[in-house]
């Protein structure tokens, strides 16, 4: 595993498979599995596979965690409460193919977003491939169609993707506020706790006001894959790999996300990938492509 954890591209490409595979098996389940139920289930079986793991070092490094609590806490609910129910949302009533393409343009969030924040050096060719990135997320929102989006028809499940690509953006470009010396397993154990007791007053609410959890094989399966793969060995592999590259760079592998989901996808679930897909994604595309003629250094 120590060997593995030294190489940052492995870990990100892995992390683009998980994730996209927790994209197809949510819409999989969508009508099986509430959102927010599948949601704290997710980080609770996670919590549950990994304490053993980090509870030593969260224990040992508890004085260092307890003085930078907020920002930590803040990270907890960006990367596990938001992140993973925005998208569960999402996956009510859009389709994976949409969901991962739209995900593709967070390298350009990221890029935008430390600009703005931290005022890390944004050119003309960045700012060309955020345009193109946002022009290929609203052709696939809008099926091909600006006029759509002006008159305001939106899919409310692509926005809810939409804003959780923010919050993983945002996620992404604030792990810099993690103290140096930090363990990465009980920074895991951390955010796993807070963002999983974050989530429980809502799915409480969900099985008592809304859509309760009904248990069998499937839900328990897709409750197990989704607690191990795009959750603590995928936090785990991020993590790592912004530590050692950083935000800027980690973030050109999420657009292996649409690759992997749109295949499995129309494999698995019978989707349409359409025109409008394919012009979407060349946008994006083009604009990650601008972005890795230049490389980036730092966060």
């Amino acid at each position: 595993m120590r060997g593995l954890l030294n190489r940052p591209r492995l870990l990100l490409g892995l992390c683009a498979l998980f994730w996209a595979g927790n994209f197809v098996l949510g819409r999989a389940m969508h009508e099986a599995v509430p959102p927010i139920g599948l949601a704290f289930w997710r980080w609770a079986a996670a919590c549950l596979l990994v304490l053993p793991f980090v509870w030593r070092p969260l224990f040992r490094q508890w004085g260092l965690l307890r003085s930078r609590f907020l920002r930590l806490s803040l990270l907890a609910l960006l990367g596990v409460s938001g992140f993973n129910t925005f998208v569960y949302l999402g996956l009510q009533t859009t389709t994976a193919t949409n969901s991962v393409l739209i995900q593709s343009t967070m390298p350009v969030q990221i890029l935008l977003l430390n600009w703005l924040m931290f005022r890390a050096t944004v050119g003309g060719r960045e700012l060309l491939s955020i345009l193109l990135s946002l022009g290929g997320a609203a052709t696939i929102i809008g099926a091909g169609s600006p006029l759509r989006l002006l008159e305001g028809g939106w899919n409310r499940g692509d926005l809810w993707i939409v804003g959780a690509s923010v919050i993983w953006a945002l996620y992404s470009v604030l792990l810099r506020w993690r103290p140096d010396g930090l363990d990465p397993r009980a920074f895991l154990g951390f955010t796993l706790l807070v963002g999983c007791a974050a989530l429980l007053p809502f799915y409480l609410l969900e099985n008592s006001l809304a859509r309760p959890m009904s248990w069998n094989l499937p839900v328990a399966l897709t409750v197990a894959y989704v607690a191990i793969f795009p959750s603590a060995l995928a936090y785990l592999f991020w993590n790592r790999a912004v530590t050692l590259i950083g935000a800027n760079a980690a973030g050109h592998f999420i657009h292996l996300m649409p690759v992997f989901g749109s295949l499995m996808a129309v494999v698995f679930l019978g989707e349409v990938f359409a025109w409008y897909h394919a012009a979407g994604a060349a946008l994006v595309a083009a604009g990650i492509l601008l972005m890795l003629l230049k490389p980036h250094s730092g966060q």
